[in-house]
């Protein structure tokens, strides 16, 4: 599995080296059932940003944990689930993200969620998604549909960035 993440780096217009992983996190799309079309979405916003993305279908659980535990220790700076953060007994996403984090960001979480419920989509408020900073990575967590990830662009792009410059030691 771990070969199959490789880190790619590349030097944004701004100056500011950026990596990122795209992780969904779905069975049936892991296991060929139908095409995740949120991971897409995702890599493709980021990319945008100036991002250098690798995009990445695991199952939920363990499949997560390994796939994140490989990125963070490579050094990736940002990275973005999709999938798993609902309400079943499969959607794990959550809690396995919350094993690696070391300094919580709960306001990311939130403004997705409020973004959400402000556009008229009350079960955005079911999310249960977080993010966090794990050693030197952004991780933030994002609902597993075509309309979160869009949305997801939107609230992240201008943040980002300085997130990861902050991170980074970089001034206000």
């Amino acid at each position: 599995m771990c070969a199959l993440l490789i880190r790619v780096v590349a030097k944004a217009e701004s100056g500011i080296v950026s990596s990122a992983l795209v992780l969904v996190a779905s069975r049936r799309a892991s296991q060929g059932i139908y095409e995740d079309t949120s991971g897409p979405i995702l890599a493709q916003g980021l990319r945008d940003l100036g991002f250098t993305v690798e995009l990445k279908v695991v199952d939920d659980g363990e499949p997560v944990a390994k796939a994140l535990s490989y990125a963070i220790d490579l050094g990736v700076e940002l990275i973005i689930t999709s999938g798993g953060t609902g309400l079943t007994p499969r959607d794990l996403t959550p809690e396995i993200t919350e094993r690696f984090i070391e300094r919580a960001l709960p306001g990311i979480a939130e403004a997705l969620r409020i973004d959400g419920f402000n556009q008229g989509i009350p079960t955005a408020a079911l999310s249960r998604a977080i993010a966090g900073i794990a050693k030197n990575t952004l991780v933030i967590n994002v609902a597993g549909s075509q309309g979160a990830a869009r949305d997801a662009i939107r609230v992240l792009s201008p943040i980002v960035r300085h997130a990861i410059d902050q991170m980074k030691g970089g001034d206000h």
